[in-house]
């Protein structure tokens, strides 16, 4: 995931970051943030942790960052030691599940994206691409509402995840369908 970092906040994670660990995590600010943006809004208490594998640090003190996502995470308890967020977090662990579903689910999934674009999107897989690696490069990279990725994030199992991204996409290949459907000709 690619960042442009400008908020003098983020700019000294970043650079408290780079001086050490060199990870950060992400997560997602519950509806209603905008009031309280400058100081510490509610967030939900799940994310992804990630590593700064690229930085370019410019002249005005912004970074352009790339980050490479690690793990999912509970937040257990904020610290308020920065000007950024600081949690006490609890990694969650990637389990597969039912592994004898996973290609079933994987083409159906791939199916749904086909229905989603009306065939225009192509997924082009090169080699055998484990099927962890297209469900969560999928769940990451689809244009879905936040709170859709954040629902993919929180499944406890690849398995699950498939599931329920195929849902995802189906129900959006069904209010599509119905929004065509009512469109005046």
């Amino acid at each position: 995931m690619p960042l442009h970092v400008f908020e003098p906040r983020y700019r000294k994670m970043v650079e408290d970051a780079l001086g050490s660990h060199r990870t950060i995590g992400i997560v997602l600010l519950k509806p209603g943030y905008e009031q309280d943006y400058q100081g510490r809004p509610p967030i939900y208490p799940l994310g992804c942790s990630g590593a700064i594998v690229e930085d370019e640090r410019l002249d005005d003190g912004r970074h352009n960052i790339l980050l490479l996502g690690q793990s999912r995470f509970r937040v257990l308890e904020e610290q308020d030691s920065e000007p950024y967020r600081l949690a006490a977090v609890e990694e969650l662990p990637d389990l597969v599940g039912d592994t004898g579903s996973l290609d079933p689910l994987r083409d159906r999934v791939l199916a749904a994206l086909g229905r989603l674009t009306d065939g225009s999107a192509v997924v082009q897989l090169k080699g055998d691409v484990p099927s962890a690696v297209l469900v969560n490069g999928l769940s990451q990279g689809l244009d879905l509402p936040p709170i859709e990725k954040l629902s993919l994030l929180g499944c406890g199992t690849l398995v699950e995840r498939a599931t329920k991204l195929l849902d995802l996409l189906e129900f959006h290949a069904l209010e599509r369908a119905a929004g065509r459907a009512g469109a005046p000709n």
